[in-house]
């Protein structure tokens, strides 16, 4: 490769190097002197260009001037990392996992590469390794947990004139979703239809989502789904779908209490005309009027959810904040966008979850910062679907109020190092390379609220440096959600979107840890990662 072509190849890895620099590497490369670059002479180029110094100098930090890791220098820094439970046996399992030189493993060392290696796993990611399985306690009161929502579940894009489809349903249950919506019309030939009502949304028949949630409800997690049906059929085609629910899900469908007492008196067909045989299928989540919670909130109903739009929900947060908790954490809280979202935007549903709603719907086909932030709640707990609600919201006298949490109780510090790798943002422009910069942003409580970002760095996706720390004083650390943002910095439009990771503080490990960004819809934008340093301090 002539210095021209590997000009080239730099921009197609999204780096514009100084050519100076690049030359002189080029130069240091060209063994042979005659101005290209040929096999191994092109496999060093890359190699150095590869080079991780901020990697190298923590590796050097700990091995001394060996190179190599002993097992008792890769425990130090393990401990240093704040893992819990390290020990000598844990260290040489890593070294026997991640070490590439089979030399180095036989004498239980570490490598350069073999550190950098274990650092890009997910052992050494920024999430706890631990939380990607259910860990936690499952045996609580539905009300107790935040359950993956979905509004609209049937659509896959606008709600004014989008297609529905049974293939949204299998969408949203493969990340995880737990409660989906069912919008029912009457439908031709007795079969009740789902669609979004008075719209040009395509038409599905009821019994085809109802097979979609037999055959997909439970690939990817156990736990309980809601099936929240918007109910707007005559009664014989509501005794229609009570016959659709009974042979299709069988014994899958939950008819009665699970344990002895008796189920709550159900509705006549007299009071918003639910046939008898659809509402004996409301066994643990009857609907229910929520209109207030003053003066007292009434005795509570656990087999009553009520279902309330975004504006009512912000309302009773900010007009009776602790009774709205007190109520959750023995009710469960459906809350839905506005209907005035005709591109079925998203709201931020952190608002409602710092109230203990647990049923926060959001339309599942919108990508956006929104649905980052429901991704990272439910990301962890085996992405099962159910996240257990921190205690201030589990307990009935809790005396919480988002809107005054006291003062800070943790230290959040980041050091923002490195990115690797970025993805280039413009295929049309071959030669556009992008100037990222890192934002952190902290969604919680509305006092913890708060984002910080690094400067820009002008031509280089592929290694760029930053080096800046960023710190956050927090009031309620357990419900935080951090969410790491890179964008391409532009001086006279907004930013380019680049990636984004987010996820719950409480699994975030500390210590020298990899940020695997995702794409815009979720998807892995591997081998695109930022490396950062990580402190987590309780006063």
């Amino acid at each position: 490769m002539s210095f021209k072509e590997i000009k080239g190849l730099l921009r197609m890895v999204n780096v514009d190097m100084n050519d100076m620099y690049a030359y002189g590497l080029f130069k240091e490369c060209d063994r042979s002197n005659n101005e290209w670059l040929e096999g191994p002479e092109i496999e060093e180029f890359l190699r150095r260009l590869l080079k991780r110094p901020e990697l190298e100098e923590i590796f050097h930090r700990y091995s001394g001037e060996d190179w190599v890791l002993s097992t008792a220098e890769l425990l130090e820094f393990l401990e240093d990392q704040g893992e819990d439970g390290a020990t000598l046996a844990h260290a040489q399992q890593l070294i026997h996992t991640y070490e590439l030189n089979e030399t180095a493993k036989q004498h239980e060392l570490m490598t350069l590469d073999g550190f950098m290696m274990y650092l890009l796993s997910p052992e050494g990611a920024a999430l706890n390794p631990a939380h990607t399985c259910v860990f936690q306690d499952m045996n609580q009161p539905l009300a107790h947990y935040f359950i993956s929502s979905s509004h609209n579940t049937y659509l896959t894009d606008s709600q004014i004139g989008g297609p529905s489809s049974t293939e949204a349903y299998v969408r949203a249950f493969a990340q995880g979703c737990r409660c989906v919506e069912l919008d029912c019309w009457e439908g031709p030939g007795g079969e009740p239809v789902i669609y979004h009502g008075h719209t040009l949304t395509s038409k599905i028949l009821f019994r085809d989502v109802i097979q979609a949630v037999r055959d997909h409800a439970f690939t990817l997690s156990p736990y309980p789904v809601i099936l929240s049906l918007e109910n707007h059929c005559g009664l014989e085609q509501q005794a229609a779908m009570a016959r659709h629910l009974h042979t299709i899900l069988g014994d899958m469908l939950v008819t009665q209490l699970l344990d002895s007492q008796n189920p709550e008196e159900l509705p006549s067909p007299e009071a918003k005309q639910i046939s008898p045989e659809l509402s004996a299928l409301a066994v643990y989540c009857c609907a229910s009027r929520l209109r207030t919670l003053r003066p007292a909130p009434a005795p509570p109903q656990p087999c009553q959810v009520s279902s309330l739009s975004e504006r009512k929900a912000k309302k009773l947060i900010r007009e009776a904040g602790n009774s709205f908790i007190r109520h959750n954490a023995c009710q469960l809280t459906r809350v839905y966008p506005l209907g005035l979202r005709m591109n079925s935007a998203n709201y931020n549903p952190q608002e409602m979850w710092n109230s203990g709603c647990q049923l926060v719907a959001l339309n599942f086909q919108t990508p956006g910062y929104e649905m980052d932030l429901n991704a990272g709640r439910f990301l962890i707990n085996g992405q099962c679907g159910y996240v257990l609600k921190p205690a201030c919201l589990r307990q009935p006298d809790t005396t919480f109020d988002p809107e005054c949490p006291g003062p800070p109780r943790t230290t959040f510090t980041i050091q923002v190092l490195t990115a690797q790798q970025l993805p280039k943002l413009n295929a049309e422009k071959p030669n556009s390379i992008v100037d990222p910069l890192v934002r952190i942003e902290i969604h919680g409580v509305p006092a913890d609220c708060a984002c910080k970002e690094t400067n820009y760095v002008l031509n280089n996706g592929f290694n760029p440096r930053w080096g800046q720390t960023l710190q956050f004083q927090l009031r309620a650390p357990e419900l935080v959600l951090v969410r790491f943002v890179v964008e391409d910095y532009d001086a006279t439009s907004p930013n380019d979107f680049v990636g984004q990771f987010t996820l719950p503080l409480s699994s975030l490990k500390q210590g020298y840890r990899h940020i695997h960004l995702l794409s815009k819809d979720g998807a892995s934008l591997s081998p695109a990662t930022l490396f950062v340093h990580i402190c987590i301090q309780s006063s």
